[in-house]
């Protein structure tokens, strides 16, 4: 689990690695108007979330540094990364049956769910890459070639179907 994270992760460095801060940040594209940045900080996030709850077994997806820095220059979105893999990395020997608790806000206030911590990854790995699928709408309105062709693709969604 922890090797297909960090594969699918390395498809954002690749990408800061090939744009521009004024790429990063930019906000023109409609109808949100939000930056390939804004996505990039925002799952980074969900994963330090993770890693600062793991060990009082209190994960609170609600309570994000949103590092405006990590937003716009893609220098700190790079070392963003760079720290989130580098903490997977070590869960490699974890076990990842252990449980935590998560808490989030649904819409209606925060409610607390027991989860295993491969749930929780596994459910930011699933949020990255549906983010990565907005970031390549981002990227395609600004005439950015795509890093790789699985960037932003579910590994379960057939190549050749437009929405399995």
């Amino acid at each position: 689990m922890i090797d297909a994270i960090v594969n699918n992760l390395n498809r954002g460095v690749k990408l800061l690695n090939a744009i521009s801060d004024s790429e990063y940040s930019n906000t023109s594209v409609k109808p949100y108007h939000s930056s390939i940045g804004v996505h990039i900080r925002h799952v980074l996030d969900i994963f330090d979330c993770v890693f600062c709850g793991l060990e009082n077994k209190h994960i609170n997806l609600a309570i994000r540094k949103r590092n405006q820095e990590a937003e716009l220059k893609t220098d700190a979105g790079l070392q963003y990364f760079n720290d989130i893999i580098g903490k997977l990395q070590e869960l490699k020997n974890t076990n990842l049956d252990d449980e935590v608790y998560v808490i989030d806000d649904l819409g209606l206030g925060t409610v607390k769910t027991k989860y295993t911590i491969g749930a929780i990854l596994s459910q930011a790995h699933s949020h990255a890459i549906h983010h990565f699928a907005s970031i390549g709408y981002i990227i395609s309105q600004l005439g950015i070639e795509l890093p790789d062709t699985d960037f932003g693709y579910n590994p379960t969604t057939p190549k050749n179907d437009v929405l399995a």
